[in-house]
């Protein structure tokens, strides 16, 4: 059947902050220009997860008058801390030694979530339109090969893959110009750096995985604005990561756990490294008398300046997260994303102006290069890397190359292999024990799930796929079935050495689709709507 098909001058792939700054800063340039966004969530802001401490300059830029328009960026940090864990105890580093990329003096602890909703709203008033629970599941292309936008995904398809009553054939949404802003790993994305070879001429991406979850604690406990990351325990030295507590209003704390997926050991499962982090004696006073509201996980982009694609490509570009443009020491991308939306917005504008469209926009790129994302990215390109060489040497290397040479070392060090080739076998290891859940601190992930509020239809075909049932076997016996343990959310199962894939449980983090040691699992789009239902993640 002929697909329905809409026009507009612009349509961008995702309601995150990067796709809204653009949407919006189209609209402030020519509100003439069509904009449509597709967002595969239920709502704006349902698959949006980040720490998050935020950076206002981009805001600056896109909506000066932010605060006077009630933007929900309430919360001034007011003391940063930074702890080293071993086992039993903590050694806090005084902040003057910490280099400036990890001071928060002037940055707000947000929702992004809750962020992105206000934005969805500025950009509606402008008369941008938003389509919730609408997935962009394929690209389309012309004769010449250029992108003249994408369609999104049928509805009602049951698992075996007849039509249920309620069937709804997919739209083809086509733009002069479409902006694919899906965030880490996004599904499309990834298929265009492969198909135009974007990813030719720069490293390869390496990733981290996010845990968070949302306390109320006590108000004795609570210390709005006070910022905390942590290092060291209980991850082993070889092992890239840490966690963050934020203190927002409302006696709300925001707790997470990063794990680097660069990590060797396939029996180390971040989420228990994460309930485990909770337990520590400098931690678990925080947890005593509350409640744990909300949980979810997401990868984030961790390669930084050296990994950073072509991002531009006949009919379309790559913004925010879907190119990587998180900054590690900081731990914030949130204002790099909101300012590439603003540049790629410009480059569009100017080329809808001049009656162009389809063509490779070089203007974005340049722009890009010329603007602070570069210069701060450039500058922090070493700090992971070194991580590479373990906690101690990484935390060393990398804090002082920020501090005293600020990102003008004439080294630059490279992202040598992907994540899922660092992992051994299983042979090569030894498999960690980890404590069981109390359920008052630490917790199952069924439990944890429930807080996700992710739905599913569990008759509609798994998006979950495998290109090979048959190299299961090989993954479970070289390296022990890792998808059980760094899943965050159960979709993995072993059962009679037969892998289960419980789709319904997914919170579309993508860490399958990146740390799967024999690239076997692909991570495609589900039905529209589906996934997670985070509140003010």
């Amino acid at each position: 059947m002929v697909r329905e098909q809409m026009q507009y001058d612009v349509v961008i792939i995702g309601a995150g902050p990067s796709g809204l700054s653009a949407a919006i800063r189209l609209k402030q340039l020519n509100p003439e220009i069509s904009v449509c966004i597709l967002e595969k969530g239920a709502e704006v802001g349902a698959h949006i997860l980040s720490g998050a401490v935020f950076e206002t300059k981009a805001l600056n830029e896109l909506i000066p008058n932010w605060k006077e328009l009630g933007a929900p960026v309430n919360t001034p940090v007011k003391e940063d801390r930074f702890l080293f864990l071993n086992e039993k105890s903590a050694r806090q580093v005084p902040n003057w030694l910490l280099p400036k990329q990890m001071h928060n003096a002037g940055n707000y602890i947000i929702s992004l979530a809750n962020l992105c909703r206000w934005l969805a709203e500025q950009a509606t008033a402008l008369g941008v339109e938003i389509y919730p629970g609408f997935c962009a599941a394929e690209i389309l292309f012309d004769d010449q090969n250029r992108v003249i936008g994408v369609a999104t995904g049928d509805m009602g398809i049951a698992k075996d893959g007849s039509h249920k009553p309620e069937y709804t054939q997919g739209m083809e949404l086509h733009a002069k110009y479409t902006l694919f802003s899906e965030g880490c790993r996004g599904f499309l994305s990834e298929q265009l750096m492969q198909k135009f070879q974007l990813r030719k001429n720069c490293d390869p991406q390496t990733y981290g995985l996010g845990i968070k979850e949302v306390w109320e604690v006590s108000p004795e406990k609570h210390q709005p604005g006070l910022v905390m990351h942590t290092a060291g325990w209980p991850l082993n030295n070889d092992v890239y990561g840490g966690s963050f507590i934020y203190h927002l209003d409302n006696n709300k704390v925001a707790v997470g756990f990063v794990v680097g997926l660069d990590y060797q050991n396939p029996y180390l499962d971040p989420f228990k490294e994460m309930q485990r982090f909770k337990t520590h004696p400098a931690i678990a006073p925080l947890f005593e008398n509350a409640k744990r509201i909300a949980y979810g996980a997401r990868a984030l982009n961790e390669g930084g300046y050296q990994s950073i694609p072509e991002l531009v490509f006949a009919g379309g570009l790559l913004l925010g997260d879907a190119a990587g443009f998180l900054n590690v020491p900081k731990i914030k991308g949130s204002h790099n994303a909101m300012k590439s939306g603003i540049l790629a917005a410009e480059a569009v504008a100017k080329a809808l102006q001049e009656n162009r469209s389809l063509d490779i926009l070089q203007d974005y790129p340049l722009a890009l290069k010329a603007s602070w994302i570069y210069k701060e990215l450039h500058t922090a390109r070493n700090f992971r890397p070194w991580f590479k060489h373990g906690l101690t040497i990484g935390t060393l290397m990398g804090g002082l190359e920020l501090k005293l040479l600020q990102g003008k070392a004439p080294w630059t060090l490279r992202h040598k292999t992907t994540d899922r080739a660092e992992t051994l076998a299983a042979k090569q290891c030894q498999p960690i024990t980890y404590p069981k859940p109390d359920g008052k601190i630490s917790f199952d992930r069924m439990s944890s799930v429930y807080l996700a509020n992710t739905r599913h239809d569990e008759n509609q075909p798994l998006h979950l796929k495998l290109k090979s049932p048959a190299l299961f076997k090989t993954c479970l016996e070289k390296y022990a079935a890792p998808e059980q343990r760094y899943c965050p959310a159960g979709v993995y199962e072993v059962v009679d050495n037969q892998l289960q894939i419980n789709a319904a449980n997914c919170v579309h983090c993508k860490t399958c689709d990146i740390k799967d040691p024999t690239d076997n699992i692909v991570w495609t789009v589900p039905e529209g709507g589906s996934g997670p239902n985070y509140g003010e993640m």
